[in-house]
Protein backbone atom coordinates (compact mmCIF):
# COMPACT_ATOMS: atom_id res chain seq x y z
CA UNK A 1 0.00 0.00 0.00
CA UNK A 2 0.94 3.36 -0.61
CA UNK A 3 -0.34 6.82 0.85
CA UNK A 4 -0.72 9.97 -1.12
CA UNK A 5 -2.08 12.99 0.97
CA UNK A 6 -5.33 11.56 2.70
CA UNK A 7 -5.84 8.51 0.40
CA UNK A 8 -4.78 5.24 0.31
CA UNK A 9 -3.84 3.35 -2.70
CA UNK A 10 -3.24 -1.12 -3.20
CA UNK A 11 -1.30 -2.12 -5.87
CA UNK A 12 -3.12 -2.94 -8.98
CA UNK A 13 -0.90 -3.52 -12.50
CA UNK A 14 2.44 -4.08 -12.62
CA UNK A 15 5.07 -3.27 -14.56
CA UNK A 16 5.25 -6.56 -16.54
CA UNK A 17 1.49 -6.20 -18.18
CA UNK A 18 2.36 -2.80 -18.75
CA UNK A 19 5.21 -3.17 -20.48
CA UNK A 20 3.97 -5.80 -22.28
CA UNK A 21 1.02 -3.55 -22.88
CA UNK A 22 2.79 -0.85 -24.46
CA UNK A 23 5.24 -2.98 -26.37
CA UNK A 24 1.91 -4.45 -28.09
CA UNK A 25 0.46 -1.06 -29.08
CA UNK A 26 3.75 0.23 -30.71
CA UNK A 27 4.18 -2.89 -32.84
CA UNK A 28 0.17 -2.43 -33.60
CA UNK A 29 0.85 0.90 -34.72
CA UNK A 30 3.71 0.13 -36.33
CA UNK A 31 1.89 -2.62 -38.70
CA UNK A 32 -0.94 -0.28 -39.31
CA UNK A 33 1.63 2.52 -40.35
CA UNK A 34 2.90 0.96 -44.06
CA UNK A 35 6.40 2.83 -43.79
CA UNK A 36 4.66 5.97 -42.96
CA UNK A 37 6.49 8.64 -40.07
CA UNK A 38 3.37 9.32 -37.86
CA UNK A 39 4.12 12.19 -35.10
CA UNK A 40 2.78 10.97 -31.67
CA UNK A 41 0.70 13.35 -30.01
CA UNK A 42 1.05 12.99 -26.11
CA UNK A 43 -1.80 14.46 -23.69
CA UNK A 44 0.74 16.14 -20.71
CA UNK A 45 0.84 15.62 -18.01
CA UNK A 46 0.11 11.81 -17.82
CA UNK A 47 0.89 10.75 -20.81
CA UNK A 48 4.67 11.56 -20.76
CA UNK A 49 5.61 8.57 -19.14
CA UNK A 50 3.56 6.63 -21.68
CA UNK A 51 4.77 7.94 -24.75
CA UNK A 52 8.18 7.75 -23.33
CA UNK A 53 8.22 4.11 -23.34
CA UNK A 54 5.89 3.81 -26.71
CA UNK A 55 8.01 5.53 -28.66
CA UNK A 56 11.21 3.84 -27.77
CA UNK A 57 9.19 0.52 -28.07
CA UNK A 58 8.45 1.77 -31.50
CA UNK A 59 10.57 0.24 -34.21
CA UNK A 60 10.46 2.85 -37.13
CA UNK A 61 10.68 6.55 -37.49
CA UNK A 62 8.39 9.13 -35.79
CA UNK A 63 8.18 12.09 -34.36
CA UNK A 64 6.84 13.43 -30.64
CA UNK A 65 5.10 16.52 -29.70
CA UNK A 66 2.72 16.66 -26.60
CA UNK A 67 -0.54 19.13 -25.94
CA UNK A 68 -1.18 19.98 -22.58
CA UNK A 69 -5.32 19.56 -21.37
CA UNK A 70 -6.59 19.39 -18.09
CA UNK A 71 -10.04 17.94 -16.83
CA UNK A 72 -9.51 17.03 -13.19
CA UNK A 73 -9.43 18.49 -9.34
CA UNK A 74 -8.54 15.58 -6.76
CA UNK A 75 -10.04 12.33 -8.41
CA UNK A 76 -12.79 13.44 -10.05
CA UNK A 77 -13.22 14.39 -13.64
CA UNK A 78 -14.60 18.43 -13.71
CA UNK A 79 -16.38 17.81 -16.83
CA UNK A 80 -14.45 20.51 -18.56
CA UNK A 81 -11.14 20.59 -20.68
CA UNK A 82 -9.27 23.34 -20.75
CA UNK A 83 -6.44 23.47 -23.35
CA UNK A 84 -3.09 24.91 -21.75
CA UNK A 85 -0.50 24.03 -24.44
CA UNK A 86 -0.87 23.62 -28.09
CA UNK A 87 0.71 21.98 -30.87
CA UNK A 88 3.66 24.13 -32.44
CA UNK A 89 4.51 21.56 -35.39
CA UNK A 90 3.20 22.11 -38.76
CA UNK A 91 0.33 18.93 -38.76
CA UNK A 92 -1.31 19.15 -41.67
CA UNK A 93 -1.21 16.34 -44.58
CA UNK A 94 0.19 14.07 -41.24
CA UNK A 95 -0.73 11.03 -39.68
CA UNK A 96 -1.25 11.46 -36.12
CA UNK A 97 -1.49 9.35 -33.31
CA UNK A 98 -2.66 11.06 -30.30
CA UNK A 99 -1.52 9.04 -26.89
CA UNK A 100 -3.36 9.28 -23.65
CA UNK A 101 -2.43 8.03 -20.31
CA UNK A 102 -5.83 6.85 -19.69
CA UNK A 103 -9.24 7.41 -21.30
CA UNK A 104 -12.65 7.06 -18.61
CA UNK A 105 -15.38 9.90 -19.52
CA UNK A 106 -14.20 10.87 -22.78
CA UNK A 107 -14.36 14.28 -22.45
CA UNK A 108 -10.49 15.19 -23.38
CA UNK A 109 -10.50 12.33 -26.16
CA UNK A 110 -13.59 14.28 -27.40
CA UNK A 111 -12.20 17.69 -27.41
CA UNK A 112 -8.87 16.38 -29.12
CA UNK A 113 -11.18 14.93 -31.59
CA UNK A 114 -12.32 18.90 -32.07
CA UNK A 115 -9.23 20.25 -32.17
CA UNK A 116 -7.69 18.10 -34.61
CA UNK A 117 -10.22 18.34 -36.84
CA UNK A 118 -9.33 21.72 -38.04
CA UNK A 119 -5.72 20.49 -38.34
CA UNK A 120 -6.77 18.85 -42.15
CA UNK A 121 -4.01 16.14 -40.70
CA UNK A 122 -4.00 12.82 -43.27
CA UNK A 123 -5.00 10.25 -40.36
CA UNK A 124 -5.87 10.64 -36.48
CA UNK A 125 -5.51 7.66 -34.69
CA UNK A 126 -5.85 7.71 -30.87
CA UNK A 127 -4.26 5.40 -27.90
CA UNK A 128 -4.54 4.98 -24.85
CA UNK A 129 -2.59 2.83 -22.02
CA UNK A 130 -5.72 2.32 -19.93
CA UNK A 131 -9.71 2.50 -21.07
CA UNK A 132 -11.97 2.37 -18.76
CA UNK A 133 -14.84 1.55 -21.09
CA UNK A 134 -17.60 1.48 -18.25
CA UNK A 135 -17.29 5.51 -17.76
CA UNK A 136 -16.51 6.08 -21.45
CA UNK A 137 -19.73 8.36 -22.84
CA UNK A 138 -18.20 9.23 -26.14
CA UNK A 139 -19.50 7.77 -29.63
CA UNK A 140 -15.80 8.31 -30.41
CA UNK A 141 -13.09 5.25 -32.18
CA UNK A 142 -9.88 4.35 -29.86
CA UNK A 143 -7.52 2.72 -32.34
CA UNK A 144 -5.33 1.15 -29.82
CA UNK A 145 -6.13 0.42 -26.18
CA UNK A 146 -3.48 -1.55 -23.84
CA UNK A 147 -5.31 -2.20 -20.98
CA UNK A 148 -9.30 -2.11 -20.36
CA UNK A 149 -9.44 -1.44 -15.93
CA UNK A 150 -12.71 -1.22 -13.99
CA UNK A 151 -13.68 2.29 -13.33
CA UNK A 152 -11.50 3.05 -10.13
CA UNK A 153 -9.13 5.89 -9.69
CA UNK A 154 -5.56 4.59 -10.23
CA UNK A 155 -2.45 6.20 -9.70
CA UNK A 156 1.14 5.82 -10.89
CA UNK A 157 3.06 5.40 -14.35
CA UNK A 158 2.13 9.02 -15.22
CA UNK A 159 -1.51 9.03 -13.54
CA UNK A 160 -1.29 11.18 -10.44
CA UNK A 161 -3.63 12.55 -7.09
CA UNK A 162 -3.39 15.97 -6.90
CA UNK A 163 0.25 15.77 -8.77
CA UNK A 164 1.64 12.89 -6.55
CA UNK A 165 2.39 9.60 -7.90
CA UNK A 166 3.27 9.90 -11.28
CA UNK A 167 6.86 8.41 -10.62
CA UNK A 168 5.66 5.12 -9.61
CA UNK A 169 6.08 2.49 -11.99
CA UNK A 170 3.52 0.36 -11.20
CA UNK A 171 0.03 1.05 -10.73
CA UNK A 172 -1.95 1.17 -7.83
CA UNK A 173 -5.74 1.65 -7.32
CA UNK A 174 -7.67 3.67 -4.81
CA UNK A 175 -8.37 1.56 -1.71
CA UNK A 176 -12.10 1.02 -1.18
Amino acid sequence: MIQLNDKTFVPFINKKTIAAAINRIAHEISRDMQGETPIFIGVLNGAFVVVSDLVRAYPNTCEVSFVKMASYEGTKSTGKVNSLIGINENIEGRIVILVEDIVDTGNTLAALYEIFAKEKVKSFKTATLFFKPDAYKMDLKIDYIGIEIPNKFIVGYGLDYDGLGRNLPEVYQLKS
